[in-house]
C-alpha cells in the first residue's frame, strides 16, 4: 500500500515537473506585434492596405480584419485575410481614403485555439 502511495506521489511530482517545463507560448494568445499604419498614427497618405503583425500564427478561418470610417461605415474591400506566405500576418485591402481618422478592429484564433480582438484607430491628413 505504502508502495502504490509512493508511486503515485511521484508520477504526479513527475507530471507537474513536465507541465511547467512546457514552453510559454504553447499556452499563449496571439496579440498584435505591430501594424501598418502603426497605431494612433497619422499617415500622410492613404495606405493601400492595413496590417498586423501577430506573435503567434492564426487559424485563417477564424480571423477577421475591418476598417470603418468616421460615420461606422465598414470602408475595407472586404478582402480580409491571413497572409498567405506569413500565418501572423493578418490584412485588408482598402481603397483609396479620403483625410480623416478610421477604426480598424481584428477578432483571431489563435493556433492554440483562443480568441482575442482589439482595435486601434490612425489617422490620414
Amino acid at each position: 500500500m505504502i508502495r502504490l502511495f509512493n508511486s503515485w506521489i511521484a508520477a504526479s511530482v513527475l507530471t507537474a515537473v513536465f507541465l511547467c517545463a512546457l514552453p510559454e507560448k504553447s499556452l499563449a494568445h496571439a496579440f498584435p506585434d505591430h501594424s501598418d499604419p502603426k497605431v494612433g498614427s497619422t499617415v500622410a497618405g492613404s495606405p493601400s492596405q492595413v496590417r498586423i503583425w501577430f506573435d503567434g500564427d492564426l487559424e485563417p478561418a477564424f480571423s477577421t480584419l475591418m476598417v470603418h470610417n468616421a460615420d461606422g461605415k465598414m470602408i475595407d474591400k472586404r478582402d480580409g485575410r491571413v497572409g498567405p506566405a506569413d500565418p501572423r500576418l493578418l490584412q485588408v485591402s482598402v481603397p483609396s481614403l479620403p483625410p480623416g481618422t478610421y477604426l480598424v478592429i481584428w477578432n483571431v484564433v489563435a493556433r492554440d485555439g483562443h480568441r482575442t480582438n482589439g482595435q486601434f484607430s490612425f489617422t490620414i491628413k
